[in-house]
């Protein structure tokens, strides 16, 4: 897929847009036309190969996503080098410890990364987002992008050219080298480093593009074009600019991504669960099909971005380990019937992707999109996701909470995946179960008292906006009434805690939050 985006890009209508950004009022601005991406591609990789660095070579990137990341990545693939992305939502810890397994030769940092990593820290540090001293992950730094008073020396953009492996000259690299390595949440004892190599990186990128269009082809636009699309993320980017599709990257205000939606009329919209609620908020309205992911997807929110207009909209499940492994749309995950057993649908596995259950209950994939080991461990077939899952007979996903998140009360094990679904009804814009520990004398929703070791289960309820409380607990009473023996102790109404770039809910902070507000209760 990037060996087509590179040849395209080139060779099909070069003078047309490749990324749009929005002004205030939604209308679209040329951020970098197909021609210029290739252009800024062959640039990087000249004065990567001028300085020396040759396939095998790892090469740190600190860029925002965007065409400038594209366009390094883009780099990286032709010269056979391996990316390290450095997610400052990752933690420095994580990644300093993880890159004295694969020390970069070189980091790519744009100014923003080098501001997080440097004078900006204490302000990046209440976003939670933070880097460690670029400068002493074992290779230099160099600055993309406009370089700011304190930055690293630029990146030479006017190397020559000559000696550089063109697009698809030379030997092809080994499809099982490293082609990228990315970072997962995880303690500074044992940080999770995913390794990707280039055959699973591609297979990942053909697997969306299937998807999509496998969903139904995207209407033309103007003049025989592929019609826009609106997202952020190089899964996104890589199958709609090789098709010749120009992406929009969302606005960060839901107000001006709302106008943005209005004016674009994209064909396909990816955004998060986070930007889709913060969108409908506002009175955004959607347009062909919308998909979402990155953190859990109720039937309840895909059913409201139905109702703003989407003619599709589905959820995405994927990882870091396999991008992506299910989906389903709105209407499917609505129509599901659990018999009672409780549950999260999130869809039949995507061609080549193999499911199973092991004997504790957590779901374990395989397929060509699977990430072939992590950083300074042994390759592993089976991708051990850490959810709760069940096959139903039709051999669907679903889901049943996370491995971790089990909460304990009165000898009893809950696994809030389970329930939480039932807590989405109208009105509802997200809940979780969290356990808080149970005070002795504390009694439960059956009074009985809490133990030492024991957990409450308590329910955290964000309403939407304008929902009325009393009219929530209506709603609610007929849920929880169901949940018989995993019945939350207590229902709160507050704003779920998000946490990191995907803004998933915050279980630690939440379940913090119940605590407070339980004692504040007594």
């Amino acid at each position: 897929m990037l060996d087509r985006l590179d040849h395209a890009v080139r060779t099909v209508r070069p003078e047309r847009p490749a990324v749009l950004t929005s002004g205030r009022s939604g209308a679209p601005r040329v951020r970098m036309r197909r021609g210029e991406l290739a252009d800024l591609a062959d640039a990087f990789a000249a004065a990567l190969h001028a300085r020396g660095l040759r396939p095998g070579d790892t090469v740190g990137v600190a860029v925002r996503p965007g065409p400038r990341a594209l366009a390094v990545l883009l780099a990286l693939w032709r010269l056979g080098l391996r990316g390290a992305v450095l997610d400052p939502g990752a933690g420095p810890d994580v990644l300093r410890a993880r890159l004295a397994l694969a020390r970069p030769s070189l980091v790519l940092a744009d100014a923003a990364a080098q501001a997080v990593a440097g004078w900006a820290r204490p302000l990046a540090r209440r976003a939670r987002l933070e880097l460690p001293d670029l400068a002493g992950l074992g290779g230099p730094v160099a600055t993309v992008g406009p370089r700011l008073p304190g930055c690293a020396p630029a990146l030479d953009l006017g190397a020559r050219r000559a000696g550089v492996p063109g697009p698809g000259a030379g030997p092809d690299p080994d499809a099982d080298a490293d082609a990228v390595i990315v970072f997962t949440s995880g303690t500074t004892s044992r940080p999770r480093a995913v390794v990707h190599t280039r055959a699973s990186l591609a297979a990942g990128m053909d697997t969306v593009h299937a998807l999509f269009t496998g969903a139904g082809e995207p209407t033309a636009g103007a003049a025989g074009a592929a019609a826009p699309v609106l997202g952020g993320t190089f899964f996104v980017l890589v199958p709609a600019l090789t098709r010749g599709a120009p992406v929009a990257l969302p606005a960060r205000s839901p107000r001006v991504l709302a106008r943005q939606l209005d004016r674009l009329r994209p064909a396909d919209t990816y955004l998060t669960p986070p930007q889709l609620r913060d969108a409908l908020r506002v009175g955004a309205r959607f347009h062909g099909r919308v998909w979402t992911g990155s953190a859990p997807v109720s039937a309840e929110l895909l059913g409201r971005v139905r109702e703003a207009g989407a003619g599709q909209a589905w959820g995405v499940y994927a990882l870091t380990e396999l991008f992506p492994a299910a989906a389903v749309e709105a209407a499917e995950k609505a129509a599901y019937d659990d018999g009672g057993r409780g549950g999260d649908l999130v869809g039949a596995p995507l061609p080549g992707v193999t499911a199973k259950v092991d004997e504790d209950g957590q779901l374990l994939l395989a397929g060509p999109a699977a990430r072939h080991r992590y950083l300074g461990e042994e390759p592993e077939p089976w991708v051990r996701t850490g959810d709760r899952a069940r096959l139903d007979g039709c051999g669907r996903i679903v889901l049943e909470g996370r491995t971790k998140d089990m909460v304990l009360r009165r000898a009893e094990n809950i696994y809030p995946g389970l329930y939480e679904p039932a807590l989405h009804v109208p009105g509802v814009e997200l809940a979780v179960l969290v356990g808080v520990p149970a005070d002795g004398g504390a009694g439960g929703a059956d009074g009985a008292d809490g133990a030492s070791g024991d957990e409450r289960l308590v329910a955290v309820v964000q309403p939407r906006p304008g929902a009325a409380a009393a009219q929530l607990r209506a709603a609610l009473a007929g849920p929880l009434r169901r949940m018989g023996s995993a019945r939350p102790d207590a229902v709160l109404f507050a704003e779920v805690p998000l946490a990191g770039r995907s803004r998933k809910p915050d279980r630690a902070a939440a379940s913090a939050l119940a605590a407070a507000r339980l004692r504040g209760r007594r």
